[in-house]
């Protein structure tokens, strides 16, 4: 199994803006649950920190396999869901492991 781990910075010019984004993003990629062929669980939290090196938004998915993480990158679903977010990331932090 590889848990593929996400985190993004959004952006927003008020505080309001951001809550926004950060809502869209979490139920576009949770709407992905049951459409990428290998993805076993998917988990998309917002901080609640609002510390300022936070990240405001983490996707936590596991992966049957290591192909099944690379077929989830370019899977039509995926490609749908990270054009239509695109905009809103001002970065963007990455973590795959391999779990035993």
């Amino acid at each position: 199994m590889i848990r593929h781990i996400v985190m993004w910075r959004l952006a927003g010019e008020s505080s309001e803006d951001r809550r926004l984004a950060r809502e869209h993003v979490k139920q576009a990629f949770e709407g992905l649950r049951g459409r990428i062929p290998g993805l076993q669980q998917i988990e998309v939290g917002i901080d609640q920190s609002a510390v300022d090196y936070a990240c405001d938004v983490v996707l936590v998915a596991d992966f049957e396999s290591p192909q099944a993480l690379e077929a989830y990158a370019t899977h039509p679903e995926h490609l749908r869901v990270r054009q239509a977010l695109g905009a809103l990331r001002t970065a963007r932090h990455q973590v795959d492991y391999l779990r035993s």
